[in-house]
């Protein structure tokens, strides 16, 4: 069964190792890197159709040099998994899902926190045209757009923020709640025509700053916007580095209680993960979690997870 994935951080295991390379680390290849969750014959192995790759800029990159970061992470995105690999096919619009052929994997550009652009709204209208699909306003800091679900003041979006939001609005991009305060939350979700939190579970199931409250997934819901099954054992299980699937299982069916069926989908985190969902360990092993959905949910409601309620979300 075809799989679309909102959440990856491939890019910046593939930047970390080519910046290493000076220090006689190996670069990392796409096509079959052990170290990638990600790689080119996982993705392909797993049946993954579509996998989203955010760029990334870690916290400790002085601000002068973030912009340099989010080019080069690009620049890989464009010559490493792209120019390299025939089967992966860049989706610069959302259009370009209908143009996929069978044995190719629509490659689609996100961006994780705003500290990337700064307060620079040019760098912003790049990225739109380099491609970028949907942008999370933070990571777990603070930046000029928002603070993050890390930062212990727990603001919103800042007015810069809200001009970033409806910037989104205006190029039919997605705003990802995933790393959001809660006040941040009802901020984004008051301003976005189409929000997503690509990828977070259910606060309900374990209570994790990362996860989303009842209220926040019926708002989601009640808006036409998406949560993506994340596979982090820390945000399936409280405090806990292990999880299986039935687990994972668990956060479906408590959205799904919510009025959620048809809004849910995956956003796995692999490649920015350091713990594992037991036989979910790469993108390879995608079709253990279907096999178990199947269990439990019908044909049609497991595609809807897959792939379909993704489609059918997509930003107008």
């Amino acid at each position: 069964m075809h799989i679309i994935d909102t959440h990856c951080d491939a890019l910046l295991k593939l930047q970390l190792a080519k910046r290493g390379s000076i220090y006689n680390q190996k670069p990392l290849t796409f096509r079959d890197a052990s170290s990638l969750d990600t790689n080119l014959e996982r993705l392909i192995a797993g049946e993954v159709k579509a996998q989203f790759f955010a760029i990334f800029i870690e916290p400790d990159v002085p601000s002068d040099e973030k912009w340099q970061h989010a080019l080069e992470q690009v620049d890989l995105f464009y010559t490493e998994v792209l120019a390299k690999n025939p089967e992966m096919k860049h989706i610069k619009q959302w259009e370009d899902f209908q143009l996929l052929q069978d044995g190719e994997v629509g490659a689609v550009l996100t961006l994780e926190g705003a500290d990337a652009f700064g307060n620079d709204l040019v760098k912003l209208r790049h990225l739109y045209r380099l491609g970028v699909l949907s942008i999370g306003m933070t990571w777990n800091n603070a930046n000029l757009c928002a603070d993050g679900a890390g930062e212990p003041r727990g603001g919103g979006l800042t007015l810069l923020g809200k001009q970033v939001v409806k910037l989104n609005n205006d190029h039919r991009v997605f705003t990802d709640v995933a790393h959001s305060t809660v006040k941040g939350f009802w901020d984004i979700l008051e301003y976005a025509d189409y929000p997503i939190a690509s990828h977070s579970n259910a606060r309900a199931i374990c209570d994790h700053p990362r996860n989303l409250y009842d209220d926040q997934a019926k708002a989601m819901f009640n808006k036409g916007g998406l949560i993506q099954m994340v596979f982090n054992p820390p945000f399936i299980n409280k405090d806990s580095e292990q999880a299986s699937i039935g687990d994972l299982i668990k956060h479906i069916d408590h959205l799904c209680g919510l009025g959620g069926v048809n809004n849910i989908g995956f956003g796995s985190d692999f490649d920015g993960i350091s713990s594992f969902v037991k036989n979910l360990e790469h993108a390879g092993k995608y079709q253990n979690l279907i096999e178990e959905l199947l269990k439990y949910y019908n044909e049609e409601q497991v595609k809807g997870f897959a792939y379909q309620n993704f489609l059918a979300h997509l930003p107008k």
